[in-house]
Order: C-alpha cells, then structure tokens, then sequence
C-alpha cells in the first residue's frame, strides 16, 4: 500500500461510521448502497463514496446487478483483515538537484533577502528567515534547521567566496554521508527561494 491509498484508508477509518459499514459488510453476503444507507440512517453519497473506495483499495469485490432495467452495484468483502503496510524509504526523494548532486558548486546568493542565525555555539546555523515580496506585501518564512543542516549552511561559502561543492562543503562541516538526504533537501528548498545558487 502506497502513502495515498493508506491516507484514504486512514480518512475513512476515522470516521463515526466506518464500524458499522464495516460490521454490515462482515454481516451480509452482499450489500447495495441504498441498503447500507437505510440501515445505518446515513446519506447514500456518504455509503457510495465508503464502498467505491474500498473497491479501489481491493478491499471489497463489486457485482453488477439489475432491478429491472437499472443497474447498481452489490458489494462484498474481498478479505477478512485489513493490513497496512507502508514502505516510508518510498518517500524519500531522489537527489533533486542531479544524481551527481553532491558535485554541484554552490555558494550564497547575492542580496538574497535571508537572515542566518547561528547558535549560542557560534559553530551552526539555527535557522534561516527569508522574506519575500514588498511593503505590505512583505512575507517572513522562517525554516528551523537540523543541526547537520545548520553545520553545512555554516559553512556554506558568502556570495563573494568562490562556489564550492556539497561534498566540500559536507567535509568543511564534518558530515558523513548518512546526512546526504537532508542535506539534498535543505539545498534544494533553499534554491528554489533564491537563497543559493548553483553554478
């Protein structure tokens, strides 16, 4: 199961109803929405939206049937537990400046609109605030920093330095490649508020 399929599953599960939709479905061989609905006293765009998406989440097997001429679907379970299992190294990114990002030089940006702020320590950066826009207009982001984050960006070349490298920059910092991801991320979020660039 995807983080998305086990999002939905997660929304519907806490919901007041979902119990007893369950216990209908467990109960019955097969069920139609409008029967579902009636019985718990819900609205049956409440009950279809449940059921259409636990077939999509292979949870329940659906029949078309006909009452005359009209057709609707009936519903059963497909299985008898519901396990969820999420992958989470799936979510990490891969490397969004390049696969070879490691090698590209950055420094900070000139005029750049940011403020660092180091530690009590004197020896990492805390966070960073950037503003954006003018006048009234004027927004403060601020972005508290991991300490790796906060070491790197310590060492993270002035606009006037010559750029330097990730890896270099890592080394400079005392890094080991264990904080590469989060080291990625913070130099991707901060390109792309303008903040570093890469050369």
């Amino acid at each position: 199961m995807d983080f998305k399929q086990a999002a939905i599953l997660c929304s519907y599960i806490s919901k007041d109803y979902a119990e007893d939709l369950f216990r209908l479905l467990v109960t019955y061989q097969s069920i139609s929405s409008s029967e579902a609905a009636s019985r718990l006293n819900l609205h049956i765009k409440t009950v279809q939206d449940f059921l259409e998406d636990m077939f999509k989440l292979d949870i329940l097997v659906r029949e078309e049937v006909y009452e005359g001429k009209r057709p609707y679907f009936r519903y059963k379970l497909k299985v008898n537990k519901i396990q969820m299992e999420i992958d989470l190294k799936s979510l990490q990114q891969e490397d969004p400046l390049n696969r070879s990002g490691m090698d590209f030089t950055i420094r900070e940006k000139k005029n750049a609109g940011v403020r660092f702020t180091t530690s009590r320590s004197n020896d990492y950066i805390s966070h960073v605030v950037i503003w954006s826009g003018e006048g009234r207009n004027r927004a403060e982001r601020k972005i508290n920093l991991s300490i790796p984050q906060g070491r790197f960006l310590f060492h993270l070349p002035f606009p006037t330095a010559s750029p330097e490298t990730i890896r270099e920059i890592m080394q400079k910092a005392g890094l080991d490649g264990a904080h590469t991801p989060e080291i990625i991320d913070i130099v991707h979020a901060l390109v792309e508020f303008g903040v570093i660039e890469n050369l």
